[in-house]
């Protein structure tokens, strides 16, 4: 967890610095928030440019486990909100709604922890409708110890060529989005005064509140239309990321 008054106060400390001008709590909510979800997308990103690259065996240095770190935060899994699936006694089971706090499933679990391997739309429909002719190849083909799933048009569907097998999932595994950051607020004599109670701080690691920082004083200054302020923060962001891409 990252406080979300820390960084307003050191995005106001830069903004006011050579007066640029003050943001209001309304615009940073709006900023942190913006921040907050472009870095945690960044990760998964991230991730896959990593594991392209040899890690090492210093936990603590591997670019790889320090992303593992910081995504594994988000990482949960459902056991219970499955009552809109479609199916599950045959071969097939559909879920029409994904809803909107999965970010992105990456495992799901049939009966007797069966995992379904997820496939992207042209391999999933090779494996279940087959080429023009309706063949499937047996190496293929969905069976009870490898049912395939798909995720498509805000949907997943399940399916096996064994009837004997529930396809509706008991577990799913999914990255869910972080709380929408707030820096909650009274107004005294007219000033907005920190409301630690009904604050929400950012849910990232604590090694991203640099980059938030940077990256809301960059938005601040756009929408101050100050450009002094937006290249600073832009600047500092970028060289933030020239030294981490150092050691990757």
């Amino acid at each position: 967890m990252i406080s979300i008054d820390t960084v307003y106060q050191r995005v106001l400390a830069f903004a006011n610095k050579e007066q640029r001008g003050y943001i209001t709590p309304q615009e940073f909510n709006l900023f942190a928030d913006q921040a907050q979800m472009e870095i945690f997308e960044q990760y998964f990103y991230d991730t896959t440019a990593a594991r392209r690259v040899q890690g090492n065996d210093t936990v603590y240095a591997d670019i790889d486990d320090m992303l593992e770190q910081k995504i594994q935060i988000f990482d949960t899994a459902d056991t219970t909100n499955f009552s809109e699936w479609e199916g599950g006694s045959s071969i097939n089971s559909y879920y029409p709604n994904i809803p909107k706090y999965m970010y992105r499933v990456h495992e799901i679990f049939m009966q007797d922890f069966i995992k379904a391997e997820i496939l992207n739309v042209k391999d999933f429909n090779a494996c279940t409708y087959g080429n023009l002719t309706g063949n499937i190849g047996s190496l293929i083909k969905p069976t009870k110890q490898r049912p395939v799933a798909v995720i498509k048009n805000n949907g997943i569907r399940v399916t096996t060529s064994d009837a004997t097998i529930n396809t509706t999932p008991i577990r799913i595994h999914y990255f869910r989005l972080p709380l929408k950051a707030n820096w909650a607020y009274v107004v005294i004599n007219e000033k907005a005064m920190y409301d630690a109670t009904n604050a929400v701080d950012f849910e990232l690691h604590p090694s991203e509140e640099t980059e938030l920082v940077y990256k809301i004083l960059k938005y601040a200054g756009i929408s101050m239309q100050r450009q002094d302020a937006a290249q600073a923060g832009q600047s500092m962001e970028t060289m933030m990321k020239q030294q981490q891409s150092k050691i990757q």
